[in-house]
This record gives C-alpha cells, sequence and structure tokens, in this order.
C-alpha cells in the first residue's frame, strides 16, 4: 500500500481541457491569431500558463518579454472568469479519491496550473478531500522540474519509498522519475499509452478503478 499519492490537476484529477483551450483561443482572437481546435490543446498544456501561450503565438511573431507579460494577464482574467464552465472530474476518479481518503492515504496535487487558481478548483471538484495542493510559484521551476514536488513532500513528511506520483502524461512521469518516485501514468487523461510507455512509466492505468487496486494492495 502507498501511504501518500500525489496527483496531477489537469488531465489526471479534471477534464479541463475546453476551459484551458477556450481561454487561450480568446487571447488568439485578441491579437488576431489563428484559433485551434480543442484536441490540439492536448499538446499544448502540461506546462504551465506561461509555456501554453507561447505554443500558441503564430510563427514569425517574436516571443517578447512584453507580449509574454500581457497575454498571460489576458490568459489569466479570462481563465479565472470561465474556469468551471465545462471542467468536469473524471467518471469515478471523485469516488477514488473518496475511498482513498477512507483507507488513510495522504493525498496531494501537484499541479503547474498558478497556485493561486489550483487550491480553488480543486476545492470546487474535491471539497476538503486532499492535503496539501501545490501550484505553480513565480520564479520557481515548474514540473517535470522536482522542487516543488521535494516542497510538497516534505510538507507531508512523505517519503520515497511510500509515495506514488499519478499523471496523464510524459511531463508526470518525468517528474516522477526525476523525485525519485514511482510514477503512474493514467489513460483517461489528455495523453497515450504511447507517450506514458515512451517515458518510462512504472505503471499504467485504464480506470480509476485499477488505480485503486494499485494504491492499496502494495
Amino acid at each position: 500500500m502507498y501511504k501518500n499519492v500525489i496527483f496531477d490537476l489537469d488531465g489526471t484529477l479534471l477534464n479541463t481541457l475546453e476551459d484551458l483551450a477556450a481561454a487561450t483561443n480568446w487571447v488568439c482572437t485578441l491579437h488576431g491569431w489563428p484559433v485551434h481546435e480543442v484536441e490540439e490543446y492536448k499538446y499544448f498544456v502540461g506546462n504551465g500558463a506561461p509555456k501554453l501561450l507561447e505554443r500558441v503565438v503564430p510563427e514569425g511573431v517574436p516571443v517578447t518579454d512584453e507580449l509574454r507579460r500581457v497575454t498571460l494577464e489576458e490568459f489569466t482574467q479570462r481563465y479565472n472568469a470561465h474556469k468551471e464552465d465545462r471542467t468536469t472530474a473524471y467518471p469515478g476518479v471523485f469516488e477514488l479519491v473518496e475511498r482513498l481518503r477512507r483507507a488513510e492515504v495522504t493525498l496531494a496535487v501537484l499541479s503547474n496550473k498558478p497556485h493561486e487558481a489550483a487550491w480553488p478548483v480543486v476545492e470546487r471538484y474535491y471539497p476538503g478531500m486532499f492535503h496539501r495542493v501545490q501550484g505553480a510559484l513565480p520564479s520557481v521551476p515548474v514540473k517535470p522540474d522536482p522542487t516543488l514536488l521535494h516542497k510538497l513532500m516534505e510538507e507531508l513528511g512523505a517519503s520515497r519509498e511510500d509515495t506514488l506520483f499519478v499523471g496523464d502524461s510524459s511531463v508526470d512521469i518525468r517528474t516522477a522519475k526525476n523525485g525519485g518516485l514511482t510514477g503512474c501514468g493514467v489513460l483517461w487523461g489528455f495523453r497515450t499509452c504511447q507517450e506514458l510507455r515512451e517515458e518510462g512509466a512504472d505503471y499504467i492505468v485504464q480506470t480509476p478503478a485499477e488505480l485503486e487496486k494499485l494504491i492499496l494492495s502494495v
């Protein structure tokens, strides 16, 4: 049994893709740039909002510090106002978290979503169910850098041996590796089994029930 489980947020606990896409396309429209289909955003997200916005800047447009600042402000304002328009918990994941909590597993979230946005959205869909929620902080490297992972583990009193990191992308599996943790990929999120396998996931699960069995039976 893993005593501690750290979850990614977007694509793992919550399907946030449509709201992220809508806010980013809104920024694109403001600047007269092409917008993108929701499915394309599965490969744009995962490394934090600044990198997401860089990825939609058209070729030939200089990505200056001023452009980064302006687009991040625009995105943040729009996303914060509409972050719950279409976002939902993945089927069966709320129940999984509830059962893990009852089994006295310590639960946490590590997200590249800004910290001031990560906690409220987790509380909205999983009220009182996570011991810690850590989002991205200014001037601190985001996942897959393990800096915030180690900070979170220290706060939890978690050891590498009894902690599982769960996410849906190569960024999450690399985060687990960089932090010295076992990494489990989930297939209900944004990325593919091939990506998770190529990144070297220790486990890959298709359903919340499979993940529950893995966590509680080790």
